[in-house]
């Protein structure tokens, strides 16, 4: 039997039935373009990353990091977040800091509100207290990656009310750079693909999107996508709920997961 170095999360935590989840992928697009959605952040992914020419790397990059420090071993868990902070630190512009503990609140939160979102549209529901342990759970990744624990939202209903309140009434607004930004994630330039094929993401993240962030991206919500995206919704749970273990998670249970190479989710 071979010893398996403890990670930071236990096996039963939320935080890796969430988050082992392949379909959580779908939800990845929505968490970049809310975050694009700070006028902050997009400057500074605009003027501090090859965002314009490789929009899916950061996803992907993002994706890495929440692997690396969920079901990595410890050793692993902590250099992705050194690596992703050394990043954040050159990082700054006219009134704006990767390092601003409310910017880093803001991108942790919509990873966590998208991952929630789209594992009870996709997987299933969870009940009040689930969703309360899964929030609590990752404010561990945020810690590490600079969010100071005296700013996060006590509790889910706290974090749901900071989330809503950042689009209603705080900065998040959708400025001319977050269109220009967004409309490379859902229609990337890839290997000169059709745009076409990429509806369905479209679609889909448009669906998930809030209303009013939706309008503002100028993402089209006629009946015909609002049918798909709800056949979407009808469909994709049982797909996932048949899928072997092999297919819908990753990594297996009971394995950690060792990375290696950059994490930075801003270079």
């Amino acid at each position: 039997m071979v010893d398996v170095e403890p990670g930071l999360y236990p096996e039963d935590s939320l935080a890796r039935r969430i988050n082992r989840e392949n379909v959580l992928f779908l939800g990845g697009a929505r968490a970049l373009l809310m975050q694009l959605a700070h006028p902050k952040v997009a400057a500074g992914v605009d003027e501090h990353s090859d965002f314009r020419s490789r929009p899916l790397p950061r996803l992907r990059r993002t994706v890495r990091l929440t692997m690396a420090i969920v079901f990595g071993d410890r050793a692993t868990a902590m250099a992705a977040a050194r690596s992703v902070n050394q990043a954040h630190s050159r990082v700054r512009g006219r009134g704006y800091s990767a390092m601003d503990p409310e910017l880093l609140l803001w991108v942790h939160s919509t990873l966590v509100d998208s991952a929630l979102l789209t594992y009870e549209t996709f997987v299933q529901r969870l009940s009040p207290a689930e969703r309360n342990a899964f929030y609590q759970e990752m404010k561990l990744v945020g810690e590490l990656l600079g969010v100071p624990r005296a700013i996060f939202p006590d509790t889910i209903g706290d974090f749901e009310r900071y989330i809503d309140a950042q689009i209603t009434e705080g900065p998040v607004r959708v400025a001319p750079v977050a269109r220009e930004l967004g409309a490379l994630v859902v229609r990337p330039q890839i290997l000169r693909l059709p745009g076409l094929l990429f509806v369905p993401l479209e679609i889909i993240t448009a669906g998930l999107l809030p209303p009013s962030l939706r309008e503002q991206y100028g993402l089209a919500w006629g009946p015909a996508r609002r049918r798909a995206f709800q056949l979407a919704v009808k469909t994709l749970p049982r797909v996932v709920s048949l899928a072997p273990p092999v297919v819908r998670v990753w990594p297996l249970p009971g394995r950690n997961v060792r990375l290696k190479g950059n994490y930075s989710i801003s270079a």
